[in-house]
């Protein structure tokens, strides 16, 4: 099939360069100009294990432009993969949606196009695209649509640092449309997905356990309730457990085997219960805040969701706290965060938890000294305010350093030569923000070992 995806992002260039990869000719499409320079060079503007690869494998198949012209009226299927960033309010800015929705609207070919919301949107964007893709199209052609297009919700389930393989082996495909041949379109763009019929490249080989994958066929309005439900059902788990081991630090338990003993039951599974300083990127905190926002226009209230947002600020709150309760005064010690991109293997820094604990230490006067193997250089431009703070090496956060704090799990951290380091601090106080190090390890080797929970 022709498709074109709008946005390239981490979404929007994963799915095309994807699609692109199973033999469907592909055109991403992004109002940069430097970012399509960039990526018609073959380089991706963004870090996600395996992505070069996927480019340069499905390179054949693979085409980026700026021009709305070059790319929509040929499609048979066109994703919108842009932006929705969080307002104030906590509902989602759809500025990027309806100028994309605009543009595609007074581009349609003449053929039958699905038009997919790839994007995380509140639940009726759907309808809405739907109004201004006509209302588009009508200034544009001078008519009326007849049958020309079709509004489609295909919500994404990536996760960012193994966004290729949720994409080529996901746990379910979800499509949502109020036209059954709109749907009938998607089933055959994901059947070689679905039947797990392609063959599987070297960089990311196919898991033994996989078969073939469900499919999720239902209403548009379903399918953007879907995503929200999964992500706010993650974030609570998340945040479960960290209630759970504020509680274990108090009576003396260990919260790591707690975890892992609810975690076995089969009903609640052992994926996000891990305990630590919570989490961040640029799902859980907005999905999460745009329920809220859209349940209050139907008047209701989401007492558990907005208690999940709670317990996960107060974890970054926690870590400041623990720190100054172990140091007694903030003002004029020097504390080492290590780690900035909100997880492992991305160099995504929305809402991530450093920012945050950085921000609270500078506040109250504490000098901070800031690291990561991948995200520095995006943090240097994002953040310029704290870029002062970074550091090239990780020597030069342990040194002369009061405190060290893992707040995000890089391998690159767990294989330190941490003998070496204590060596360099000034005090042994290390906060393990993930529970990810050697407790006894680093207890023999001299360390103060903390972390948020028992």
């Amino acid at each position: 099939m022709r498709v074109c995806v709008v946005g390239t992002g981490y979404v929007g260039l994963t799915t095309g360069a994807s699609l692109a990869f199973l033999g469907h000719e592909v055109t991403c499409l992004d109002i940069d100009e430097a970012k399509v320079e960039l990526l018609s060079a073959g380089r991706s503007p963004i870090y996600e294990p395996f992505l070069d690869d996927l480019l340069a494998e499905a390179a054949p198949n693979l085409r980026f432009t700026s021009h709305y012209d070059e790319a929509i009226s040929a499609a048979d299927v066109v994703f919108v993969a842009v932006q929705t960033p969080q307002r104030r309010d906590g509902g989602s800015d759809l500025r990027f949606l309806r100028s994309a929705a605009e543009s595609i609207g007074e581009h349609l070919g003449d053929g039958f196009t699905v038009v997919v919301n790839k994007s995380t949107v509140p639940i009726g964007s759907g309808n809405w695209v739907d109004l201004i893709l006509r209302e588009s199209f009508e200034r544009a052609h001078g008519r009326r649509v007849d049958g020309e297009f079709s509004v489609a919700s295909n919500p994404e389930f990536l996760r960012e640092g193994s966004a290729i393989h949720d994409t080529l082996y996901p746990d379910r495909i979800v499509i949502g449309s109020d036209n059954e041949r709109g749907l009938e379109v998607l089933n055959r763009l994901y059947r070689p997905i679905l039947d797990q019929s392609f063959t599987a490249p070297a960089f990311a080989p196919r898991p033994a356990e996989t078969g073939a994958v469900p499919l999720v066929s239902t209403d548009l309005a379903s399918a953007e309730l879907i995503k929200y439900a999964a992500n706010a059902f993650l974030a609570l788990k998340i945040s479960y457990v960290n209630e759970i081991g504020q509680l274990a630090e108090r009576v003396g338990a260990d919260i790591l085997e707690v975890a892992r003993g609810a975690g076995l039951d089969a009903r609640i599974g052992r994926q996000f219960l891990q305990p630590g300083v919570g989490w961040g990127g640029s799902c859980f905190a907005k999905d999460t805040a745009a329920l809220i926002s859209t349940a209050a226009e139907y008047n209701q209230d989401m007492p558990i969701v907005r208690a999940a947002r709670k317990v996960n600020q107060r974890q970054r709150d926690a870590v400041v706290e623990r720190l100054q309760a172990e140091l007694r005064i903030l003002k004029g010690r020097k504390v080492g965060l290590l780690g900035l991109a909100f997880k492992p293997q991305t160099d995504d820094l929305r809402d991530a938890p450093a920012i945050d604990i950085a921000r609270q230490l500078v506040e109250r006067g504490a000098r901070v000294k800031l690291h990561d193997p991948v995200a520095a250089e995006r943090f240097r431009r994002q953040q310029p305010d704290l870029a002062e703070f970074l550091c090239e090496s990780v020597e030069e956060v342990f040194d002369d350093s009061d405190a060290v704090v893992l707040v995000t799990e890089w391998n690159h951290y767990r294989e330190l030569d941490w003998a070496k380091l204590f060596g360099l601090t000034r005090s042994p106080y290390l906060l393990d923000g993930r529970h990810a190090l050697d407790r006894k390890r680093l207890t023999a080797l001299g360390y103060r070992y903390l972390t948020l929970a028992g």
